[in-house]
């Protein structure tokens, strides 16, 4: 008789990267017969995935690991096993302190180092004490993960490309978390592709902490950029749609910008980050380009595909930020017209250079200005997206919806999509013609006309 498989819950924080680590973390412990479950109650192991990006990261952690700690005592009380293991940058950035601070740890792990999860387990069963892995690992740790087929979720599957960062902007944790730039060999990443078209992904999103820069190996030990890559991979069957983020301006080259004006399945759809509008800022926050660099720049992106939507990151009560910065970058934001953006208010990351800068902005004056740049970018989302009611969209059918007979999609502009159907359509590209517009999202019925 087969013993019972044992139950992993993963949860994630963060990023779409974040995201891909845990499916990978959910295939490497498969063959150890850990079948997925989706809450810790129950579970033989949890794993909090986390990101240090967001404000108060690490406290919301450890405010997590005190909820286990009473879960996992009363399983140890009906004699179940419970261990914890926290991955991820707050991992990487913490570790021993993790075990300090959280005696009911098991494993704290990098995100350098799930590929060595399963030894890491048996580590810690056999010597009964916490392990700690977060140093940054010579080997690959791609080429360690297991090439099965592993189960597909969804249609839209993520892929890493590339890791880590080499521009050290003042505020943020990325290169001391995720380490120096590394870019996946082409056959390996190839590979990957074609094991989730063959599963029924139709949509790939390639991930990278600064994913143009990817400058991978090809077959012949040549590196070849983003550009070549989003070429090779629009060859292989079944996979229609790509997609990658997230990039730096610095490394928008024109091979990239033609990708988007030739190539039919790479989405008109960008996110480029600028954090800022005033140069005085974006020096201090050492990210190498001014905002007329990235003006000009999104003026020869739009020349090449006219119809393409920009998405953008803000960062609002950098310190020193006056109110004259701020307006520079309201005007920014009212050049470009986003068609969606990511906004934050400065919080100081432990370690990064920012975190030490003086004239720190006030809490409620950086909160006043957080507000206001949130209501222009809405509104111009709000914009965006009532153009597109009459228009007819190309839509990837992606699950079924809330409502009996709905299924919702995802445009070539990264919009959810509701519409009504037969699950029979989900994994297709279908016209659909817009005909309303909700709170986040489009809806619209399969055909070309009203």
């Amino acid at each position: 008789m087969d013993a019972p498989a044992k139950k992993v819950f993963v949860k994630t924080y963060g990023c779409q990267m974040n995201v891909y680590d845990s499916t990978r973390m959910r295939d490497v412990l498969a063959p150890l017969g850990y079948a997925e479950t989706d809450t810790a109650e129950g579970a033989d192991l949890v794993i909090l995935n986390t990101c240090h990006i967001r404000e108060k990261a690490a406290e919301k952690v450890y405010s997590e690991l005190g909820k286990l700690k009473r879960l996992k005592r009363e399983r140890h009380a009906k004699g179940q096993e419970m261990r914890i293991a926290v991955a991820g940058c707050v991992a990487q950035a913490e570790g021993e302190e993790i075990i300090r601070r959280a005696p009911t740890v098991d494993l704290v792990f990098g995100p350098q180092t799930y590929h060595r999860l399963p030894a890491l387990l048996a580590r810690q069963e056999d010597t009964g004490r916490a392990v700690v892995e977060a140093e940054f690992p010579a080997e690959d740790k791609f080429a360690g993960l297991s090439t099965a087929k592993s189960p597909v979720r969804a249609v839209s599957a993520f892929l890493t490309v590339q890791e880590g960062c080499d521009k050290f902007c003042t505020f943020c944790v990325v290169p001391y978390t995720r380490g120096a730039e590394f870019s996946r060999p082409l056959a390996q990443i190839e590979a990957e592709a074609r094991r989730l078209a063959e599963a029924g992904v139709r949509e790939l999103t390639l991930l990278g902490q600064n994913v143009n820069a990817y400058h991978g190996e090809d077959q012949q030990g040549q590196a070849i950029g983003l550009a070549a890559l989003v070429a090779r991979l629009s060859s292989i069957p079944g996979i229609e749609r790509l997609r990658y983020t997230t990039s730096h301006p610095r490394d928008m080259d024109q091979a990239l910008i033609a990708q988007h004006a030739e190539n039919p399945k790479l989405m008109p759809y960008l996110h480029l980050p600028v954090q800022a509008g005033s140069d005085r800022i974006l020096k201090a926050m050492n990210r190498g380009h001014t905002a007329g660099d990235y003006l000009k720049l999104i003026a020869k992106i739009r020349a090449a595909c006219p119809g393409i939507a920009m998405s953008g990151d803000f960062i609002v009560g950098f310190p020193g930020e006056t109110d004259a910065d701020f307006r520079a970058t309201l005007g920014l934001v009212r050049e470009v017209h986003y068609a969606s953006a990511f906004s934050f208010k400065y919080s100081p990351r432990p370690g990064t250079p920012a975190s030490d800068m003086k004239a720190q902005v006030p809490e409620p004056e950086a909160l006043a200005r957080l507000h206001e740049l949130q209501a222009l970018l809405h509104e111009q989302q709000t914009a965006f997206n009532a153009a597109c009611v009459g228009r007819t969209l190309d839509i990837l059918v992606e699950k079924p919806g809330r409502d009996p007979g709905q299924l919702v999609g995802k445009s070539p502009y990264l919009q959810a999509v509701h519409l009504q159907g037969e699950k029979a359509l989900i994994g297709q590209i279908i016209p659909t013609h817009i005909t309303s517009v909700g709170r986040n999202s489009l809806s619209g019925h399969y055909g070309t006309t009203a």
